[in-house]
């Protein structure tokens, strides 16, 4: 089991995920489970900054729009 982890928590780092408190195979997974769902947020919310036209003035709304999706999708990581 130990070495098992150990394999886990390589890959883990080789990759760039931090392992945490990762005791166990289960705390090591979970940990990746939260940081792949953050790293997934956070290029949502890239995509729909991008969208934005460069300047709010060619499309008020729109550009609203992207701004408040970005920031929701990164809040849903706060909750």
């Amino acid at each position: 089991m130990i070495e098992d982890r150990n394999k886990i928590a390589t890959w883990m780092m080789a990759k760039g995920y931090a392992t945490g408190h990762g005791d166990t195979i289960e705390d090591l997974l979970n940990e990746l489970e939260w940081q792949v769902e953050e790293r997934e947020r956070e290029a949502c919310a890239k995509v729909c900054e991008e969208m934005r036209p460069s300047k709010p003035e060619y499309d008020r709304r729109f550009y609203d729009g992207c701004s408040f999706s970005a920031a929701a999708i990164r809040a849903r990581g706060q909750a």
